[in-house]
Protein backbone atom coordinates (compact mmCIF):
# COMPACT_ATOMS: atom_id res chain seq x y z
CA UNK A 1 0.00 0.00 0.00
CA UNK A 2 1.52 3.36 -0.95
CA UNK A 3 1.84 6.07 1.68
CA UNK A 4 -0.75 8.44 0.14
CA UNK A 5 -3.33 5.68 0.04
CA UNK A 6 -2.47 4.60 3.59
CA UNK A 7 -2.90 8.19 4.80
CA UNK A 8 -6.26 8.36 3.02
CA UNK A 9 -7.41 5.11 4.65
CA UNK A 10 -6.36 6.35 8.09
CA UNK A 11 -8.03 9.73 7.61
CA UNK A 12 -11.20 8.02 6.40
CA UNK A 13 -11.21 5.67 9.40
CA UNK A 14 -10.73 8.55 11.82
CA UNK A 15 -13.44 10.61 10.13
CA UNK A 16 -15.83 7.66 10.23
CA UNK A 17 -15.10 6.94 13.86
CA UNK A 18 -15.59 10.54 14.87
CA UNK A 19 -18.76 10.87 12.80
CA UNK A 20 -20.31 7.82 14.43
CA UNK A 21 -19.33 8.88 17.93
CA UNK A 22 -20.18 12.53 18.63
CA UNK A 23 -18.76 12.33 22.16
CA UNK A 24 -15.45 11.06 20.79
CA UNK A 25 -15.38 13.73 18.09
CA UNK A 26 -15.98 16.49 20.60
CA UNK A 27 -13.26 15.28 22.93
CA UNK A 28 -10.49 15.00 20.30
CA UNK A 29 -8.45 18.06 19.35
CA UNK A 30 -6.56 18.39 16.09
CA UNK A 31 -3.40 17.56 18.07
CA UNK A 32 -5.07 14.38 19.38
CA UNK A 33 -6.05 13.44 15.83
CA UNK A 34 -2.45 13.93 14.68
CA UNK A 35 -1.10 11.61 17.40
CA UNK A 36 -3.84 9.01 16.87
CA UNK A 37 -3.22 9.03 13.11
CA UNK A 38 0.51 8.47 13.70
CA UNK A 39 -0.27 5.60 16.09
CA UNK A 40 -2.63 3.99 13.58
CA UNK A 41 0.09 4.24 10.94
CA UNK A 42 2.66 2.74 13.34
CA UNK A 43 0.34 -0.21 14.05
CA UNK A 44 -1.11 -0.83 10.59
CA UNK A 45 0.89 -4.01 10.03
CA UNK A 46 0.11 -5.63 13.41
CA UNK A 47 -2.59 -7.93 12.00
CA UNK A 48 -5.53 -6.15 13.65
CA UNK A 49 -8.63 -4.70 12.02
CA UNK A 50 -8.71 -0.95 11.42
CA UNK A 51 -11.42 -0.38 14.10
CA UNK A 52 -9.36 -2.28 16.70
CA UNK A 53 -6.21 -0.27 15.93
CA UNK A 54 -8.18 2.98 16.00
CA UNK A 55 -9.82 2.08 19.33
CA UNK A 56 -6.43 1.11 20.79
CA UNK A 57 -4.73 4.32 19.64
CA UNK A 58 -7.62 6.47 20.85
CA UNK A 59 -7.55 4.77 24.25
CA UNK A 60 -3.80 5.27 24.55
CA UNK A 61 -4.10 8.91 23.52
CA UNK A 62 -6.83 9.48 26.09
CA UNK A 63 -4.67 8.01 28.86
CA UNK A 64 -1.75 10.31 28.09
CA UNK A 65 -1.28 13.73 29.64
CA UNK A 66 -2.01 16.62 27.31
CA UNK A 67 1.50 17.89 28.03
CA UNK A 68 3.13 14.61 26.90
CA UNK A 69 5.62 15.21 24.10
CA UNK A 70 6.35 11.58 23.17
CA UNK A 71 4.38 9.79 20.47
CA UNK A 72 1.85 7.18 21.53
CA UNK A 73 4.21 4.49 20.23
CA UNK A 74 7.06 5.84 22.37
CA UNK A 75 4.85 6.36 25.41
CA UNK A 76 3.34 2.87 25.33
CA UNK A 77 6.78 1.29 25.79
CA UNK A 78 7.15 3.08 29.13
CA UNK A 79 3.58 2.25 30.19
CA UNK A 80 2.98 -1.48 29.63
CA UNK A 81 0.01 -1.69 32.02
CA UNK A 82 -1.81 1.03 30.09
CA UNK A 83 -0.89 -0.68 26.83
CA UNK A 84 -2.39 -3.94 28.11
CA UNK A 85 -5.55 -2.20 29.35
CA UNK A 86 -6.09 -0.38 26.05
CA UNK A 87 -5.34 -3.56 24.08
CA UNK A 88 -8.01 -5.39 26.05
CA UNK A 89 -10.51 -2.53 25.73
CA UNK A 90 -9.96 -2.34 21.95
CA UNK A 91 -10.23 -6.10 21.44
CA UNK A 92 -6.62 -6.51 20.31
CA UNK A 93 -5.87 -10.19 19.61
CA UNK A 94 -2.53 -11.72 20.48
CA UNK A 95 -1.20 -9.25 23.04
Amino acid sequence: MNSKFAAFVIATALTGAFATSPALAQSQSSDDTKWITACVSDNKDEGQTAPVVLAYCTCMNNKMSSSESRSITQWEKANPRTMEACSKEAGWKGR
